[in-house]
């Protein structure tokens, strides 16, 4: 008997971004299968975050459709994407820097509790999951940048996603840190999320990710297993140079 492939859980179709004469992506099509790992690479301005911008309703795509769990999400706002179950990170982490670490989930957990107590309790375990248990009762402003990160990967998780995009997780984060947040991203895809994540490490790719995708000028350029996109010609071109890494 075959084994069956999972169901592709978000479907972005043939989507175009203009914003008036400068097209930020250009007819970009892709799948990701529940409990995947997609990475998307490019250089600056390849239109990787305008990608994730579609994806959670900050833009309505030019062109195109976005399909969420079978369902059409092309206009559908972000809170309402939310509570579909896509949630996202940034690039520039976001938080609210006077509130506690644990406050700050507690706004993610609002979505989907109406009492203090019981998004305080949610806040409390997705904190600890991420490892700041610690630092639950620190303003977000005396965080370093690798705590950041994790605050906004709790923040994320508190809104019950069944895909989480995650923009360049690892990015600022320093070497002692980033082994923690790796083993955090496989943990989550352990625990049956779906992710889609920015990433310039290929060394974090080639450790996290099923499949990439390489993006320029808002095209796709090439796809594939991290292996094959890092052999890719125009990709170690355009991107890794010659040691085959972008570091």
């Amino acid at each position: 008997m075959p084994i069956s492939t999972p169901p592709a859980l978000l479907e972005v179709d043939d989507i175009t971004m203009a914003f008036g004469g400068i097209v930020a992506v250009e007819s970009l099509s892709f799948s990701v299968r529940e409990g995947e790992i997609l990475a998307l690479m490019g250089p600056n301005g390849a239109g990787k975050t305008t990608t994730f911008h579609v994806i959670a309703g900050v833009h309505t795509p030019t062109k195109g459709k976005i399909r969420f769990n079978g369902q059409d999400i092309t206009t559908l706002r972000p809170d309402g994407r939310c509570r579909a179950g896509v949630a996202r990170t940034f690039q520039i982490t976001q938080p609210f820097h006077e509130l506690t670490v644990e406050e700050n989930v507690m706004v993610g957990a609002l979505a989907f509790h109406r009492r203090m107590a019981d998004a305080r309790t949610d806040a409390r375990r997705f904190v600890e999951m991420v490892g700041l248990g610690d630092r639950a009762q620190v303003p977000a402003k005396g965080l370093s940048t690798g705590q950041r990160k994790r605050l906004e990967m709790a923040r994320a998780m508190a809104t019950r996603p069944k895909l989480l995009l995650l923009d360049e997780v690892t990015g600022g984060v320093d070497q002692k840190s980033l082994p923690g947040i790796v083993n955090l991203v496989k943990q989550l895809r352990e625990d049956g999320l779906t992710l889609v994540v920015i990433e310039h490490n290929m060394g974090v790719i080639n450790e996290l990710a099923d499949r990439a995708i390489f993006m320029n000028r808002g095209v796709r350029m090439a796809e594939g297993t991290p292996e094959e996109i890092a052999k890719h010609p125009e990709v170690v071109e355009l991107y890794l140079g010659e040691g085959g890494e972008d570091g």
